[in-house]
Parts: C-alpha cells; sequence; structure tokens
C-alpha cells in the first residue's frame, strides 16, 4: 500500500489538530506539526510558547537559511515514518507546498471554518499560554500576522477541501471519504 500523505491547511483553529488526531486515532497513521520543531526550540531557549513567540522563530529561520526550512524538516520527518497514513498538520505557506509536493503520495487538505467558530475554540482550547485571554479584535488581528498571510491562497491549491462548520461526525466523515 502507498503512503497517503495529507498536508493539512487552514486558518487558525479551523481544525488541523482535530483532523490529525482523528487519522491517528481511527486509521492507525502518525502526525508531524509544523509547530512541534518551533515550541521544542521556544522550550529550549525558556521562552513563552505564545503564538507572537514562535512566529518570531519561523521567522528567524525562514530569514537566515532558506524559505522552507521547516518543510525540509517535515519532508525529512515524513520520509522515515513508516506509518502508511500520515498527518502534515500547520501547512502555511506556498514554499512549504512547493517542497512537500515531491513526496510521494501528498496531497493538500484545506479544511475551513467560520472565524467566530474558530474564535470560540481558541478560547476554550488554550494551546498557547495567550489564548484563553484573546479578544475576538486580537483573534483578527492575528490573522494579520506574516504567518497567516499565505494560508488563504493554499486554499486554490488544494486538492481536497474540507468544510469544517459543523458537527466532528460531519467531519470525521469527510477524512474518511480521503482516506477510504
Amino acid at each position: 500500500m502507498s503512503k497517503i500523505i495529507l498536508g493539512l491547511a487552514g486558518e487558525i483553529v479551523s481544525g488541523k489538530g482535530t483532523t490529525a488526531k482523528y487519522i491517528c486515532e481511527n486509521h492507525s497513521g502518525s502526525s508531524h506539526r509544523f509547530s512541534t520543531m518551533l515550541r521544542d526550540v521556544a522550550k529550549r531557549m525558556y521562552l513563552e510558547e505564545n503564538r507572537e513567540n514562535l512566529q518570531k522563530i519561523s521567522t528567524i529561520f525562514r530569514e537566515n537559511f532558506f524559505d522552507d526550512i521547516l518543510s525540509s524538516v517535515i519532508a525529512k520527518d515524513v520520509e522515515s515514518d513508516q506509518h502508511n497514513v500520515i498527518a502534515i498538520d500547520g501547512v502555511r505557506r506556498l514554499a512549504d507546498i512547493e517542497y512537500l509536493k515531491k513526496i510521494p503520495g501528498f496531497k493538500l487538505v484545506y479544511i475551513e471554518t467560520d472565524i467566530k467558530k474558530r474564535f470560540e475554540r481558541i478560547i476554550s482550547r488554550g494551546e498557547n499560554s495567550d489564548d484563553t485571554t484573546k479578544t475576538f479584535e486580537d483573534f483578527q488581528k492575528d490573522h494579520e500576522r506574516e504567518a497567516e498571510k499565505q494560508i488563504k491562497d493554499l486554499k486554490n491549491q488544494a486538492e481536497y477541501m474540507i468544510d469544517n462548520n459543523g458537527s466532528l461526525e460531519e467531519l470525521y466523515r469527510q477524512i474518511d471519504k480521503l482516506i477510504i
């Protein structure tokens, strides 16, 4: 069986992590996340793991090495991964997919979710240290940051679209259709 590698793109809190988790738990898959390497650096440097710091670290790497450095790390991780179904969580830039498209079995999946639903999720999730105190205006400003600006452009590059405005069951059915 050839590998199924799904690059998950979508705006902040669109459901990328939920999709990756579902793939791992229900399709014996694995997940690789762009932010993991950034969080590793933040932890090692004793920096707060908030969106701003993670984006700064990403920018430092990309500006001082090469634009697709993060996707090259993910690609190496995926190539050595023995799972048949793999989720790549957090594709953000056109440069990322140019590198990842070279991996056999790679498909870009864009997850679309209404901004109000995403705001409710970010407050309840609290993944980053600043998430639970965020206002809707702060959340809207997050979308203007450099790391978020190219995400909408990825929608036009996606082979598959997922509408994540419904229930979890509806999301899971869409994921299953991509894999089965």
